[in-house]
């Protein structure tokens, strides 16, 4: 028997917004496999590695998929706000950005550099931006930096930049 991570009023509110196909049986063990979603979500696991308490791990993840691509969860998510704010129970400076898309420069985070540091930063910075810019010359293993002509190629290979004296 499956250990219930819903309660049976959390279940409730939850059920009506779990679409149920117009032909064939209703599932019975939608209970369950929704919350082996749950169970995969908050273990990290594999689909593999579920219990089979939740039903085959095909099934679960087939239903997560049709939920996914129904819009099930935002659904359920605009569901869970407006009921929260018909309570009055919305607060919303528990909002977050997330960090991932939020860049910050060092001084915001509370980095500290010495003015060396910082120099040589700045300067190595510089450098790799020089380097990646289009068209930067680039030296052969002698390290002189080759002439090109306007075919593109090397005076040296193509006899073109040789002086006759």
């Amino acid at each position: 028997m499956t250990r219930r991570q819903l309660t049976d009023e959390q279940w409730t509110f939850i059920e009506p917004y779990l679409p149920i196909g117009e032909y064939g049986p209703y599932p019975e063990r939608l209970r369950d496999q929704f919350e082996g979603v749950i169970w995969r979500f908050r273990s990290g696991a594999q689909w593999r590695e579920m219990p089979s308490e939740f039903g085959p791990w095909p099934t679960v993840y087939g239903r997560f998929r049709v939920w996914r691509d129904a819009g099930v969860f935002e659904a359920l998510l605009e569901g869970l706000i407006a009921e929260a704010a018909k309570r009055g129970e919305v607060d919303l400076s528990l909002v977050s950005v997330d960090s991932t898309t939020v860049r910050a420069h060092h001084d915001a985070a509370g980095m500290r550099l010495d003015c060396d540091a910082m120099t040589a930063l700045e300067k190595a910075a510089d450098e790799a931006e020089k380097a990646r810019q289009k068209g930067a010359t680039r030296k052969d293993k002698t390290g002189t930096t080759p002439q090109t002509t306007r075919n593109g190629k090397s005076g040296d290979e193509s006899g073109v930049g040789a002086s006759s004296g």
